[in-house]
């Protein structure tokens, strides 16, 4: 299995250092040329490798970690999405609900990336969260995970667990998803209300 993330800021940098604690390889790409962030990729560690946007996308898992109004552009870098697992680490804060059709925003990115199979995941971490080590205080970090496809959301449940954090299944994205996501200006009940229970 391959990964890739694509987008480089603060999100997608602290998602590259959990693949490195784990001595795991994954490609890191954007809209520029690699050579723009390669330093920066090398400096996370040795299985952190920066590429263009078409070569990172020749991988099995890809995390979405762009901004939520940059998404058409990745995907239309490929025609079609088959084979490919998404992973929507995007947040839709401050897009008036609707532009989106009244849809959750995953399902909303899902028709984007038409034929991949999409969970919604790891959004609900700030980047200095999601930065530092998942094991904290005797447990370990949760990460909720939402996807209309079981299989799918089993297999980054398992990729999840194998970076170290602790994931939670919430169903569907019409269901799990709502809890997490954002809507306009406001946040999903379970990022601000529920999350103590579980962090």
């Amino acid at each position: 299995m391959s990964y890739a993330i694509i987008g480089f800021g603060h999100i997608g940098q602290a998602l590259a250092k959990a693949f490195a604690r784990k001595g795991l390889d994954v490609s890191v790409a954007t809209t520029r040329d690699p050579e723009s962030f390669a330093a920066d990729a090398a400096a996370i560690g040795p299985t952190i490798v920066a590429k263009t946007l078409a070569d990172a996308l020749k991988a099995d898992i890809i995390f979405l970690a762009v901004r939520f109004a940059s998404h058409p552009d990745v995907a239309k870098a490929l025609p079609n999405w088959q084979g490919k697992t998404i992973v929507d680490v995007t947040n839709a804060y401050g897009v008036p609900p609707e532009e989106l059709a009244g849809q959750p925003s995953s399902k909303f990115i899902a028709q984007a990336f038409s034929g991949a199979r999409l969970v919604k995941g790891f959004n609900h971490l700030i980047a200095a969260t999601l930065d530092q080590d998942p094991a904290v205080h005797g447990g370990r970090r949760v990460v909720f995970l939402a996807s209309d496809d079981d299989a799918a959301a089993a297999e980054i449940a398992a990729l999840a667990d194998d970076l170290g954090f602790s994931p939670i299944k919430l169903g569907g994205l019409s269901e799990g998803g709502l809890l997490v996501q954002a809507r306009g200006n406001s946040w999903g009940h379970l990022v601000f209300k529920d999350l103590a229970k579980f962090d």
